[in-house]
């Protein structure tokens, strides 16, 4: 699982200790986080070690299936490069010292770039899924990063804002900065870099809130969120309901909800986490600018950009254009495009994406919303200690 899975937090520290957060930074393009498989891989060994003494390979979601499908034991460089400390991002390829150290005896995959054919589907495949013997199969990647191709990120600036069950925010540059606050990755093609950053919660978080309220229509908390004023009557929530990923860095974060009344209803609270999201990503997208070009031009995809309020509230609060896509069904669209390019049906640098609508940010809101997010950016420092306390509390409780 990636960064919401967050029980290699020792692993994290150990590792850090043992080859120091600049020399991590700088060889792998990120610093370790709860999103780094070496120490997933680490915590498996030390916690799990009769599943450990007969682990041999380690496989992402898209490699298991390639080597079902064909045999071929690889991965994508792309996916290698969010297993940190295990890959060298400028020599696109395994840091092999490191990679041996965390997990001895363990075989590493062969890299490929996505659109390689790697393999054909087997005789034995092709008789358990039904699809033809022979077929060609590529490497593939990592979901968010089919998404991205498949909404047009290609050029430096391009960025993508994935709203799901977790916020995603994948841009493409010219050179990669690395910087603490963010991942650096390989993209999907030699040479190829990107920034991306990760909220731990996004639409969860609506899940969680309806599933509290007797789970009415997600249509009806909208539209009753959309009655509520900018700012929620004064409410601001931190978003931290499962810790944060980036820029925060911090599994033991918690959520708050601040400024309840008596006169405050579901809609006020419903409105504030959308709000909360919002000043998330203009946390995220203002470190981005430090950390890479500030973006050029904002691609939104998923489920959160339907029925118009969340994509607008967030245009509002973070000040930024987004344009949306006509074909938003997400991942497999990329893929379709990546195994159209690795079988030569279309010329490498295709794009498939056509924006129909814009949404832009509006200006009566704009002084508020600034307000509401310095009070959020303060919130986190002022009760991280307190947050920490309780998250070790939750933790007893939980082994109890």
């Amino acid at each position: 699982m990636y960064g919401i899975d967050t029980r290699a937090d020792s692993e994290i520290e150990d590792l850090t200790q043992r080859y120091g957060q600049d020399r991590i930074l700088h060889r792998c393009g990120s610093a370790l986080s709860s999103q780094a498989i070496g120490p997933k891989l680490l915590w498996l060994s030390r916690n799990e070690p009769e599943v450990w003494a007969k682990t041999r390979r380690f496989f992402m979601a898209s490699s298991f299936i390639v080597n079902r499908l064909t045999g071929a034991y690889v991965l994508d460089h792309h996916s290698a490069s969010q297993c940190d400390p295990m890959y060298d991002i400028a020599a696109e390829t395994w840091a092999s010292d490191w990679a041996t150290d965390i997990a001895p005896d363990l075989e590493l995959p062969a890299l490929h770039w996505a659109a390689d054919v790697v393999g054909r589907v087997t005789t034995a495949a092709a008789a358990a899924t039904g699809i033809p013997a022979g077929t060609p199969v590529m490497a593939g990647t990592i979901d968010a990063w089919s998404e991205a191709l498949s909404v047009g990120v290609r050029e430096a600036g391009d960025t993508m804002l994935m709203y799901g069950t977790t916020m995603f925010i994948v841009e493409a540059v010219d050179t990669l900065r690395p910087h603490r606050a963010m991942w650096g990755t390989t993209g999907l093609t030699p040479g190829s870099r990107c920034v991306a950053a990760g909220m731990s919660t996004s639409g969860a978080l609506t899940g969680w809130l309806r599933a509290l309220v007797g789970s009415p229509p997600f249509e009806q908390l909208m539209a009753e969120a959309a009655a509520i004023p900018a700012g929620s009557d004064g409410l601001v929530a931190l978003p931290y309901f499962a810790g944060e990923r980036t820029p925060l860095y911090d599994p033991r974060a918690r959520g708050l909800i601040l400024g309840l009344t008596l006169r405050h209803g579901r809609a006020h609270i419903y409105r504030a986490l959308l709000e909360s999201i919002g000043y998330g990503v203009r946390h995220i997208l203002e470190t981005l600018g430090a950390a890479a070009e500030s973006p050029r031009r904002i691609i939104a995809v998923g489920g959160g950009t339907k029925g118009g309020l969340w994509a607008q509230i967030v245009s509002d609060v973070t000040g930024q254009r987004q344009e949306i896509p006509g074909e938003a069904i997400g991942a497999c669209y990329g893929d379709a495009l990546l195994a159209a390019q690795g079988v030569g049906l279309v010329a490498d640098g295709t794009a498939w994406a056509k924006v129909v609508g814009i949404v832009e940010p509006s200006d009566s809101t704009r002084a508020l919303y600034d307000e509401l997010y310095s009070i959020y950016r303060s919130l986190y420092p002022a009760t991280v200690e307190q947050a920490h306390a309780l998250a070790w509390i939750q933790a007893a409780t939980a082994h109890n």
